[in-house]
Parts: structure tokens; sequence; C-alpha cells
């Protein structure tokens, strides 16, 4: 497990932590996933490269395998490297188990909700050792999913029953088996995509079970050119025996969302220092303006239960937890329309009044303010009518600012090498180059001057590209890594031209 070991934790169990000292980028874990299959409630997919596949009401379809009949891709079904869906449909055609076709209203096609599972249970065969030492014990919740009576019937209906009835597996797997592997799945899985960017989902068995944290420690890349191997890097600094974690959730969502997230989806409560913290380290990332004072913002007097008062730093005035949800349903409720606008100068203009309207509600930082700041900062210069080259200044130095702010979040959050991190690096780097050149021909800046801001943008570009430069080529990531290291050669031939000037 290279600079990783397997440690029991009375809190999070079995867990990982770093079996030497490691350094910021340093790989401290690498593993091949043990299965890897379609999402749950995906629609029709190919089984073998993920692809959504069109079929027609009665199921009918060319993309289907010549053996069993079953949704494959035409140039899939025509290829060699069937690997994924091999198992499966040795065990489709044996039992002549034919695919329907059908998808729900909500585009869902549940027959297939048993292929990863499947996949899971053939590995299992093939690998038994693996299974045992590895697999078997990752955490499944039996207990806690059964109280979602509708999902654990349907799962079982779906997906136990079929396999053991129609799919004729009886004799090879247990129904209590078969539940246990569909927890594991629920609740230790991650999402890759393709090279061509589909989405699946693969279990990983050590990176699976590291302790969840909302201030992660590591960052993982996932190589589907390499058979969706993935690796873990630290973000940070870490000393010997320091426990690994990840985020569970998502980082830029306020404490009392991460709470409901984490406890429906993997059956906790997170009680790590952000959480307990109402101020969540000092950034009030889920605090509001107090509306009987003007200096205080309301915080939640405990923040991981979910029925906490919420007090005003300042005058002591007090919101209940009801009160809180109501106004910030209504605030999401803005935002989600406007999100659902069309990429353009109106979704643009929409966010920049929604930032401007919430300022008398929400702290500078509260996490709606950040959610809306990082869409404006994908959205100046890309839309029609604020475009790069033809932004003003002030515009050029509204998205540095409006960087500036979501990075000083993500510095507390995801501090180091954080991919979200590198992003608003780079998005930052333009309009600087951009206001340093202006102010160089407008001669508001010396030659020296530009060559300083220059500097400042090839600092941002460097950090980027180390941060991106481990992940797979062909993902978003890996691809704005190659032109930031582009741009990043580009400047540092502009500044030595400017030196070789100055000089």
């Amino acid at each position: 497990m290279l600079k990783a070991r397997l440690e029991q934790d009375e809190v999070f169990g079995r867990c990982l932590a770093v079996a030497e000292p490691v350094q910021r980028g340093d790989l401290v874990l690498e593993e091949l996933p043990f299965a890897q299959g379609p999402k749950r409630d995906s629609g029709i997919v190919c089984l073998a490269c993920y692809q959504f596949l069109q079929f027609g009401e009665d199921g009918d379809s060319l993309d289907r395998c010549e053996i069993c009949d079953w949704p494959l891709c035409a140039a899939c079904a025509i290829g060699s490297d069937v690997t994924d869906h091999s198992g499966e449909c040795e065990v489709f055609a044996n039992a002549r188990v034919t695919f329907a076709g059908n998808v729900s209203d909500d585009g869902v096609c549940t027959q297939l909700d048993c292929i990863t599972p499947l996949r899971v249970l053939l590995a299992k065969e093939t690998d038994p050792e693996r299974w045992d030492s590895q697999v078997e014990p990752m955490e499944h919740h039996e207990e806690e999913r059964k109280e979602d009576a509708d999902v654990w019937h349907a799962d079982r209906v779906n997906i136990a029953q079929y396999l053991r009835g129609p799919c004729k597996l009886s004799s090879r797997f247990s129904e209590e088996l078969i539940m246990q592997v569909v927890g594991i799945l629920e609740v230790n899985a991650f999402e890759a995509r393709t090279t061509r960017g589909f989405p699946l989902r693969c279990l990983y068995p050590y990176t699976g079970i590291l302790a969840h944290n909302c201030v992660p420690n590591t960052a993982r890349s996932i190589y589907p050119s390499e058979g969706y191997k993935i690796r873990l890097r630290a973000m940070v600094d870490l000393k010997d025996g320091q426990p690994l974690h990840h985020s569970y959730t998502y980082t830029l969502d306020g404490t009392a969302q991460r709470q409901r997230h984490l406890k429906q989806g993997k059956y906790f409560s997170c009680t790590c220092e952000r959480c307990q913290d109402p101020t969540e380290l000092g950034t009030h990332f889920s605090s509001l303006k107090c509306g009987q004072c003007t200096e205080g913002y309301q915080v939640p007097r405990q923040p991981t239960d979910s029925d906490s008062s919420w007090n005003c730093n300042n005058c002591g005035a007090s919101s209940s937890q009801a009160e809180v949800e109501t106004l910030l349903q209504s605030l999401q409720s803005e935002v989600n329309k406007v999100q659902g606008l069309e990429m353009g100068a109106k979704r643009l203009e929409e966010a920049e009044r929604l930032l401007r309207k919430y300022k008398s509600l929400l702290h500078p930082l509260h996490f709606i303010a950040t959610g809306l700041r990082q869409l404006l900062i994908e959205m100046y210069g890309r839309v029609q009518g604020y475009e790069m080259v033809q932004l003003p200044e002030h515009q050029l130095e509204r998205k540095v600012e409006l960087c500036r702010q979501v990075l000083g979040v993500l510095n507390v959050f995801e501090p180091g090498l954080s991919r979200t991190r590198a992003m608003n690096l780079y998005e930052m780097h333009v309009p600087l180059v951009l206001l340093a050149k202006n102010g160089f021909i407008a001669s508001r800046l010396s030659g020296g001057e530009l060559r300083t801001r220059l500097v400042d943008a090839i600092d941002l570009l460097k950090e980027c590209v180390e941060i991106l430069e481990c992940e797979d080529k062909s993902s978003q990531e890996g691809v704005l890594c190659g032109v930031a290291a582009q741009a990043l050669k580009q400047l540092l031939l502009s500044v030595e031209g400017l030196g070789s000037e100055l000089n």
C-alpha cells in the first residue's frame, strides 16, 4: 500500500494512516478496482464503454450483444476488449435471460441495477483471497439501509431475487450475500469517468475505507486508461501515523447540508473540527446576517444538531432552525432558477443581481454566495457580451476579486493540492495578465511593474500545473493542465523578453 497502513480506530473502524512522513504531492496509495460497472439508477448504457444508448419503447435496438442480447454498442459488439461485460454475458446467455429495455418516466432502467453487484460477486469467485481480506470487511450498513423499506425492498426484488431467480444463480450466491454487496457498493463505491467522459462506478477496497473529514488531506485521481486505477496523493505535508481522510461530500456545502448528505447516503454524522465549529473554521460559511443589529452574524449554537437555534454573535438575537431553513430554501430556489438559465449574458447578470441582493442576508463568504461567485467566474470571459478580450478593466478586476474570494475559502477547506483550487488559479491568471498589459500600454505601469505582475500570474500557473500534472491526460483536469502549461511557457518567454529590454 505504498506509504499507507491499515489501522483500527474506535470511531472510524477500519481506516488508513500514513506509514511514514510524506510531503505534499507524494503518492500514498494506489489500487485497481475490485469491480466496476454502471451507476445505480442509470439509463440504458453500453455494458462495455458505458455510453448512453437509445432503445425504442418496445425495447428494440441494434445495440445489443450478439451472445446474450443485453446492451452493447455497435463498436463494442465488434471489438475485442469487452472484459467488463464478459462475466455477466455468460450468466445471461446460460440462463437465457432477455433484456427488456424498459425505462421509467425519469429515465431509469432498473434491470441494469443488477450489473455492478453481479460483477462484484463474479470477482469474488475469481479472486476469493482479495474478497476475504479487502472487500468482505467493508461497511455495508445493513440495518440502517433496512430502515428505508421501499429502497430495501426494491433492491431485494430487482437485484437479489432477480439474480437468484431468472438468472439462476441461487446455488452460487445467497440473498444475504447479494444484499451485502449492494450495501458495500452504496456506501463505498466511487464515481469514475471513461476516457470519453461517460460515468460509471468503481469499488476500491482500500481507498473506500478512508475516514471522512470535511477538510480532506488527500486528493484522489482515477485513470481510465490504466484500468481505472486510483491514486491517492497527500494534499499537504503529513506526519507519520497521521490518519488519511477525504471528503465523502461536497466541501463547498454548508454544515447542515453536508450533515444531511452524510446521514442519508453514508449513515453517519460527522464530528470533524469544521462541523463542530459554528463559524466553520472562521469562514462563516453558513452564517446569516443578523436581522436585529447591523454588525452581527447568526450562527448555529450546536452546528451538528438538526434542531439547533441560531444566535447572533453580537446582540444575541435568536432564530429557529425552521426559520433558517425556510430562508435558505427560498434563496436556493432563486439560485436554481439562475443556474437553469441558458449560458449567456442574462444568466451572468442575474447571478450578479442575486449576489447584491443577498448582501443584506448572508455573510459575504456564505456557501450560497460562494456558489454564485464560482458560477460567475466560469461565465466572465466566456459568454456572449462578456468575452475576455472585450471585458473592460472594472470587469477584469471583478473576475480577479471573485477568484480571490473563492480561493480564500478553498485555502481553508481544500488546502494544498486541490483540483478546484487549481481551476480557480487558472481562471485568475488570465484577467491579471490582461490588466497588467493594459496598464503598461496606457503608461500606468512601468516595464518593471509589468514584469512583477506577470511574475505573479506565472506563480499562479506554476501551482495550477503542479496540482494537475498527475491527472489523467484525457480528463477535464488533465486537459486544463496542458493548456496551463502552454500559457506558463508563453508567459515565461514574455518575462524573459522584458528582462532583456529592461537590462
